[in-house]
């Protein structure tokens, strides 16, 4: 077997390989119009808090939606730490993936410790690849925490990768960039979040709520993070689940309110100024580039 033979053996053993890895997902004939949307996160519960709604949305419209967290969460707790907190949070976001209806990942990396390194960029332009993403979402490279930053640094230099052919190449490339949306944040410098398209997710706050419910370690433990730094805790586990979700999902509402202008623009006068709760993102300017007709499309909820 001379040497171009050996190697187009061993590419299409490779190509056969990643076709049977676990998370990847090939586009099937036949389902040309559903899509694929992977929504990365710096830890377990980033995507759910700021993505839950419309990726319940999308699933219950039979598109494919996947959470993935970038570190596995375990220093964000004030009474355990290590191995046990991170298996714990890992089962916490598959527990919420399955009331959601999704599909979830967590990477083996500690929590705190996210560099932009080659390698990370690799791994992320992997779980891309292999996902056949349509839409990819993350944090914008301004939030206030080092994983969340690097988190939106990975993703906005690994898309323009996603097609190249011999980049990763044991990943099948994608035929063409996809739509990159950043989640919404408050931070004004150096430049403060614009959205471009923001939805409803009136019909899916329930289930939102839901899995944000299955996240004991980071809302209702007394060492959790939220209540580890309080100085009023209250006694009972279940008042204080409500109150933090309660917090969480107060963002929703003052998210439709913060930006109603652009809900009643998107959804028209009568529906725009009734909707409730909502979750906003920015369009990257590192995708695909579309336009606010084309995100509607591509979102649920629009007629």
């Amino acid at each position: 077997m001379n040497m171009k033979t050996t190697v187009a053996v061993f590419s299409a053993f490779l190509f056969a390989c990643t076709m049977l890895m676990p998370g990847v997902a090939v586009a099937q004939d036949g389902d040309d119009d559903k899509l694929r949307i992977i929504a990365f996160g710096a830890h377990p519960d980033d995507c759910e808090i700021r993505a839950g709604g419309v990726a319940a949305l999308w699933a219950q419209q039979g598109h494919a939606f996947r959470c993935v967290s970038l570190t596995n969460g375990d220093i964000g707790h004030f009474g355990m730490s290590g191995g046990e907190l991170a298996i714990r949070r890992m089962q916490e976001v598959e527990a919420a993936a399955e009331i959601l209806g999704i599909s979830t990942r967590v990477f083996d990396i500690h929590d705190g410790e996210l560099m932009p390194t080659l390698e990370n960029r690799r791994e992320v332009a992997r779980e891309i690849r292999n996902w056949q993403a349509d839409i990819v979402m993350v944090h914008r490279r301004y939030d206030y925490h080092a994983d969340h930053r690097y988190s939106g640094v990975l993703v906005d230099d690994a898309i323009i990768l996603v097609e190249a052919k011999f980049f990763t190449p044991d990943t099948p490339p994608l035929p063409r960039s996809p739509v990159v949306l950043y989640y919404d944040d408050r931070f004004e410098r150096p430049l403060p979040f614009v959205p471009d398209i923001v939805v409803s997710i009136d019909e899916t706050k329930d289930l939102k709520r839901a899995a944000l419910e299955e996240m004991p370690s980071q809302f209702s433990d007394k060492d959790s993070w939220t209540w580890g730094r309080a100085e009023e805790v209250p006694e009972d586990e279940a008042t204080r689940m409500r109150m933090r979700i309660d917090n969480l999902m107060q963002r929703n509402i003052s998210i439709a309110d913060r930006y109603r202008d652009n809900l009643i623009e998107l959804y028209g006068e009568e529906k725009g100024r009734s909707i409730e709760y909502a979750e906003a993102f920015q369009l990257s300017e590192f995708g695909r580039q579309v336009s606010v007709e084309d995100l509607k499309r591509l979102f649920p909820t629009f007629d």
